[in-house]
């Protein structure tokens, strides 16, 4: 029984500026790793496997922001659904069974504009889609019958309440309270619980409180982490649904909430989508549309700063300093949402510290973390592409001043003994038990690529960001334009002291040199950035050693190692071991030669900058890209860009399967060379 699932849904949205792509799935895997998210631009998200079972904590129909974008609490863990007595459910125990096997059922899927499935029953299709309508606490999940004859539906209501990262042990005792209502049923897991509202569209809803025991996260255990979770059922609504009829669930944290219309709420998702690619407009390329849509779920508003921020990966990450500054070019400025952009960049400035800004905004609403050496140098490279972008004078003369005042903080030194080394201008510092590098893995107090002293690229970053500086005061004139010329000669200074990184045996930078005088000579990609900045470093014949040293060390059809495969340190999988990862082995390899996608960026910038515009030059850069197009809706986070990847072929994707720099720095390059 054929279903042409992508006519329909473009019968049901309408006009749309994005191909519908149909997620192969000819070979069903029981364990399947590829997975949806949808998020809503508060910090809440949804998410599973592509079979709808939750393969890690993370899953769930509803993880609400209680305190956007933090405070994330699983409260609707999933809906078990049952087609004329047959379950459409995939669920995985610890017991190792996997049961029901509704996966078995699905002829067809995808993620545009929302997640789809549709199921073969005997009598006809049914069609699944879940929505997330942007800037508001709900979840959107609508079946829709295509038979001959009536379809019984039942669907039961699996729940929880949790932090987004615990684990739940049920209790018999435990019974969330229920408020059922005509058209909703109120639940609170306790009396000083946030209230989770299910609304419907038709049906009639009965609760069975019970509890489901030994539910298994195969991602988590493979993680190293626990693996075994409970959920409460809450009941189940049952209803009978007419040929070409749907009924819609929507669960929300609005004590009024109604259910309204899927089609209703898939059609306002994919206007938004088309919008989106309209906005970022002609410089947006083809192959940029789809990461145009994905950028979209890490812009998120905060709370606490009444402004916007980037969440720097689904589904653990908070928002941080440094994803934030290198993340924001490429989700705001490529896509035209230039006042996104200044909220952002504006924020982060009014929590400058002694010349730094934050690293991360911890979940739990604590004063921020500044163990970061290079974040506030990426600021001034975002506000320098904010302002070509944009032209907006005004906002850089307003930002100047916290911009001067980070040259003072580090000329006088700083946390963590960071200061500028008078002898050659260059930074400085770092503290034992403290990595302040992007390279920040730790395994208890141990720095597992300790790079105190001068790095190579946050001197870079330095250089550049005394650069940048002269020139942004050189735009705004005046008096600002003599203390522009002062910034120029430090930066004479730092440019100076940088030929001390040439490493003339190796033909490339060497990666830190320390404080005693001795030189890491490690094969990383740290040293691209003395190349794809704005202002490059070293000369025309260095940068071209160093990207052909660069290239064959590390680039991959995923991103680029963080360590030559050379290098007695390289580690070819991350996370080390062949069975299940320990904590240990994931931080001790996070950087000993995992690829990073985001690296993609600074080698694309530095090979233009080498080779050139050419044609020639622009097929070779498309060609090494293509691994990672291919990635966006063949594997893991369907639509996005995971974090990392194994070092080693076939470089099996590992960490966030939606990474906010990942993401960005490809939609960066796709724009500004059309790619």
């Amino acid at each position: 029984m054929s279903f042409d699932l992508v006519a329909w849904l473009r019968g049901q949205i309408g006009a749309y500026e994005l191909d519908i792509p149909l997620i192969d799935i000819a070979s069903k895997t029981p364990d399947e790793h590829r997975e949806w998210l949808i998020t809503n631009g508060l910090g809440s998200f949804a998410s599973a496997n592509i079979w709808g079972a939750n393969s890690r904590r993370y899953h769930g129909l509803g993880i609400f922001a209680l305190e956007p974008p933090v405070g994330r609490t699983v409260m609707w863990s999933r809906i078990d659904e049952v087609a004329d007595g047959e379950s459409l459910a995939t669920s995985y125990w610890t017991s190792g069974a996997v049961s029901p096997e509704g996966y078995k059922q699905v002829v067809a899927f995808t993620i545009y504009p929302v997640p789809t499935w549709v199921f073969e029953l005997p009598g006809g299709h049914l069609i699944k889609q879940v929505a997330m309508p942007p800037g508001k606490q709900e979840v959107v999940v609508g079946y829709t019958w295509l038979g001959a004859q009536p379809l019984k539906l039942s669907l039961k209501f699996l729940l929880n309440y949790r932090d987004f990262h615990g684990e739940t042990k049920g209790w018999a005792d435990w019974r969330f309270q229920q408020d059922v209502q005509p058209e909703r049923v109120r639940i609170k897991a306790f009396t000083s619980a946030t209230e989770l509202v299910l609304a419907f569209s038709r049906g009639a809803y009965r609760p069975e409180p019970d509890w489901y025991w030994g539910y298994y996260w195969p991602r988590e255990h493979e993680r190293g982490l626990g693996f075994r979770e409970d959920n409460f059922l809450s009941g189940r609504l049952e209803v009978s649904l007419e040929p070409g009829a749907a009924v819609t669930v929507r669960g929300g944290l609005d004590s009024t909430l109604s259910a309204g219309s899927i089609a209703d709420a898939v059609r306002a998702v994919a206007a938004r989508q088309s919008e989106l690619i309209a906005k970022a407009g002609a410089s947006v390329s083809p192959n940029a549309k789809r990461l145009v849509v994905a950028a979209d779920q890490f812009i998120v508003q905060r709370r606490s700063t009444q402004s916007d921020s980037i969440i720097a990966g689904y589904h653990w990450f908070g928002d941080w300093g440094r994803d934030s500054m290198i993340s924001l070019t490429g989700l705001a400025l490529s896509t035209g949402r230039y006042e996104i952009a200044a909220g952002i960049l504006t924020t982060f400035g009014h929590y400058l510290s002694d010349g730094m800004l934050p690293n991360n905004f911890p979940d739990s609403g604590q004063t921020p973390h500044y163990n970061t050496a290079d974040a506030t140098f990426w600021w001034a490279w975002a506000i320098h592409k904010y302002f070509q972008a944009t032209g907006d004078l005004a906002f850089v003369t307003g930002q100047l001043p916290l911009l001067d005042s980070v040259v003072v903080w580090h000329q006088k030194g700083t946390r963590y003994k960071l200061h500028v080394d008078q002898s050659d201008g260059l930074i400085l510092g770092g503290e034992p038990g403290v990595q302040l590098t992007w390279m920040d893995a730790k395994v208890g107090d141990m720095v597992v690529t300790p790079r105190s002293g001068k790095p190579v690229e946050i001197n870079a970053l330095w250089f550049n960001f005394l650069k940048i500086l002269e020139s942004l005061h050189q735009a705004v004139g005046g008096d600002y334009a003599v203390y522009g010329a002062l910034l120029g000669a430090h930066a004479e200074q730092a440019k100076k002291g940088f030929e001390a990184f040439w490493n003339p045996d190796t033909g490339c930078l060497f990666d830190v040199i320390r404080e005693d005088g001795s030189k890491d000579a490690s094969i990383r990609p740290n040293q691209l950035l003395a190349i794809s900045l704005p202002y490059q470093l070293v000369s025309n014949e260095q940068a071209k050693s160093i990207l052909a040293v660069v290239e064959r060390e590390l680039l991959t059809p995923y991103g680029l190692r963080t360590l030559s495969p050379k290098d007695p340190s390289y580690t070819p999988r991350y996370g080390g071991g062949k069975d299940v990862a320990t904590q240990y082995d994931r931080d001790i390899t996070y950087h000993q030669g995992t690829v990073w996608p985001w690296l993609f960026g600074p080698w694309v910038d530095a090979r233009i900058k080498v080779h050139g515009l050419s044609d020639e030059n622009k097929q070779f850069i498309a060609s090494q890209l293509a691994g990672i197009k291919q990635h966006m809706l063949a594997a893991d986070g369907l639509g996005s860009v995971s974090e990392i990847f194994d070092g080693d072929a076939p470089h099996t994707a590992r960490g966030c399967v939606a990474q906010a720099w990942s993401v960005a720095e490809l939609l960066r390059v796709f724009s500004e060379y059309q790619l």
